[in-house]
């Protein structure tokens, strides 16, 4: 992976295309990246990889179909910026899961700001809306960047209190996909002090199993995440509990007992998120983490590349594939537990993610799907 350098554009073009592939998610493709020496030689890699996993088919996005994604991106006025560019936001680089490319829309300095989310419900109380907007708006005088989901009720109150002073709307769709529609308006006024992003391609229409995947883009974005109302089972919780897996502050608004849309508030509070009753609350708590710095991200291991037509022999993937199942694995405990290497264990794991059998989740686990 490039550090603070730019991607040329053959390179650009074929980290588009890897990310675009089935199955190539943002763990994948670093494996692939590390594995194969860089995109282009994990593009030439694919098609034996997801054979041998057992995809009868795989779709590799081809050269012609990312050229047309970025040249309608770039007809828009949206850069596609890689992991390890100036202007990828710092604080995302951090997360394991961060995505390789991001699309990105309006003013992309409104990325470096130290940034708060602040979401909720979509079915927001007026007095959450308006406390929304104020903690926004403050937060915003006092020099903070506000990021959000471009969702119904608290996320929109926040994007709106703070257009002025610096937002981000993260997107579940793609650039051309605006959801909710009725919030096109919104996200072409917060452009001129803010931005979007996205990590969809263009067109993506968002399904619900997005908000999730976006909702880690809206944590992981920022120095902490204030929910403001959420319901005991709530989008607004996910991002909470991702908030907490990347390491960010959590704060949440206190609300009351008779209200279900602060069940999931008044939780947080008992499981130890930090009270807001005003900005103050949120600064004071964050001012010495960016007096800290942010913490690089960890290179990638520097695994020997693999050779294009390696191929673990038969009785090796067996092993490796045998000890799998639908609960969660560590990848050292499948080097240790099958006495592979660890080469031929990322390999299989490759080939089974790449035909559609293979789930990653953080800290190094994997299951079958």
């Amino acid at each position: 992976m490039p550090s603070k350098t730019k991607l040329t554009d053959e390179q650009r073009l074929d980290w588009l295309r890897l990310i675009r592939s089935d199955n190539v998610g943002p763990r994948t493709f670093r494996e692939l990246v590390n594995a194969y020496g860089g995109a282009k030689g994990a593009l030439a890699a694919l098609p034996g990889l997801a054979r041998r996993g057992g995809a009868a088919r795989t779709h590799i996005c081809s050269r012609e179909e990312a050229e047309a994604e970025l040249d309608a991106s770039r007809a828009r006025g949206i850069d596609l910026i890689a992991l390890g560019e100036p202007d990828y936001p710092p604080r995302l680089q951090t997360i394991d899961d961060a995505p390789p490319l991001i699309a990105v829309r309006g003013d992309i300095a409104a990325l470096s700001r130290p940034l708060v989310a602040i979401v909720g419900s979509r079915n927001a109380s007026a007095v959450g809306l308006k406390f929304a907007a104020t903690l926004a708006r403050d937060l915003g005088q006092a020099g903070y960047g506000i990021v959000s989901g471009l969702a119904r009720g608290i996320d929109a109150a926040a994007h709106r209190a703070s257009q002025d002073t610096g937002t981000v709307a993260v997107l579940a769709g793609g650039q051309a996909h605006i959801y909710p529609a009725d919030h096109g308006p919104l996200l072409e006024a917060l452009l001129a002090h803010g931005a979007a992003i996205s990590e969809m391609p263009l067109t993506w229409e968002p399904r619900a199993r997005d908000f999730p995947r976006r909702n880690r883009l809206i944590s992981g974005l920022a120095v902490g995440v204030v929910i403001v109302e959420a319901a005991k089972r709530s989008g607004s919780l996910i991002t909470a509990r991702m908030a907490g897996e990347q390491g960010r502050e959590v704060f949440a608004v206190p609300g009351s007992p008779l209200d279900p849309r602060a069940d999931g508030t008044n939780g947080l509070l008992k499981q130890g998120a930090i009270l807001v009753t005003e900005a103050d609350d949120v600064i004071n708590a964050i001012e010495p983490i960016l007096g800290r710095g942010i913490e690089p991200i960890e290179e990638p291991s520097r695994d020997e590349p693999l050779p294009p037509d390696h191929e673990p022999a038969a009785n090796e993937r067996d092993r490796v594939v045998g000890l799998l199942g639908p609960a969660p694995i560590s990848i050292d405990d499948l080097v240790r537990l099958s006495g592979a290497s660890p080469a031929i264990v990322r390999t299989v794991l490759l080939e089974l993610e790449l035909a559609g059998r293979l789930e990653r989740h953080g800290g190094g686990l994997v299951s079958l799907v």
